[in-house]
């Protein structure tokens, strides 16, 4: 398990317990299952205590956490039948993208995410889920098929933003960013999107212009990221905890303001404690939000997603 900053008196709690059982299986004759046992409850209260209000810069963290399951799980655990479509028929494959077409409860849809990676090797190769040009333009591609089959899109967002390097900007970063979010919006079919973990700038909203939006309860979703806004507002990074409280990018403060419609709670400690059960908890916002969307006509379903984000900023104003 790793311990972020703010849960080191937990893991002081948590390593006494592991101790004093490593002690009792070496065999030195202590029984010392009750003081575990003691142990046990107290880091369970203390666990619940320090989740029960996360500053938003601690959120910041929980989002980041390594532990938390990603794209490729959320696709292993809830999807059947996923058949990863690759490249944008243009320059190359970009891994920090996900993408294909499978089955959601048995219902044909495309599912297309950022994917983190869970290693260092796995972390370089999909660049640590922030997307070049070829990543969102492959994402304008699986759209256009599932806009051409009438299948439902479901999109999982987990990117601190867009790539800034380079090559990307010299392939054209921000019109594929800008492309990508203009075909969500005249797609045709139900658009569905949950933030899993990180929502960084334009990188996350290239795939988060959508019907519905979901948000995991430890998740982030803003226009910079809290260090990229201190740097440019204080000149200094180490301010991003107060940048964090300025930027509303909470799942909570964010449902308030209308930029999403629901939020997934996540286990006590945060979805890396329990994956599978945060997975399905993702697995029934989607059937519902599906469900909600189920039916509707083409034309409806683009003026609405339009509307949505025409009407962003008229809601809690006041909060």
């Amino acid at each position: 398990m790793i311990y972020l900053e703010f849960e080191k008196p937990l893991a002081e709690i948590e390593g006494k317990a592991e101790e004093l059982r490593a002690m009792a299986r070496d065999g030195k004759g202590m029984d010392v299952s009750k003081e575990a046992e003691a142990l046990d409850r107290k880091a369970e209260t203390a666990l619940r205590d320090l989740y029960k209000n996360l500053t938003p810069w601690q959120k910041c963290q929980v989002a980041r956490h390594p532990d938390r399951p990603h794209c490729k799980d959320y696709i292993e655990t809830l999807f059947t039948e996923y058949t990863p479509l690759a490249g944008d028929r243009a320059f190359a494959d970009d891994h920090a993208v996900m993408g294909g077409l499978a089955r959601f409860n048995d219902r044909p849809v495309v599912v297309i995410g950022h994917e983190k990676g869970h290693d260092t090797k796995t972390r370089i190769e999909r660049n640590f889920g922030m997307a070049r040009p070829e990543g969102y333009r492959k994402a304008i591609r699986l759209m256009d098929l599932a806009d051409r089959f009438r299948l439902p899109v479901v999109t999982l967002i987990d990117t601190a933003g867009a790539y800034p390097g380079k090559g990307a900007e010299e392939r054209g970063q921000a019109e594929a960013i800008a492309r990508s979010t203009e075909k969500c919006l005249a797609i045709g079919v139900p658009l569905i999107s949950v933030i899993i973990g990180e929502g960084g700038s334009g990188g996350a909203v290239a795939f988060a212009t959508a019907n519905r939006i979901a948000m995991l309860e430890h998740s982030i979703y803003s226009v910079i990221s809290p260090e990229g806004c201190a740097s440019i507002l204080w000149k200094d990074a180490e301010k991003m905890r107060e940048a964090a409280e300025a930027l509303r990018l909470t799942a909570q403060d964010l449902q308030k303001l209308g930029v999403i419609d629901r939020i997934v709670k996540e286990p006590v400690g945060g979805a890396q404690r329990a994956p599978r059960e945060t997975i399905e908890a993702v697995g029934k916002a989607v059937e519902t939000m599906l469900a909600e969307l189920s039916g509707k006509k083409r034309d409806l379903l683009v003026r609405d997603r339009r509307q949505k984000f025409l009407d962003l900023g008229s809601k809690g104003l006041a909060a």
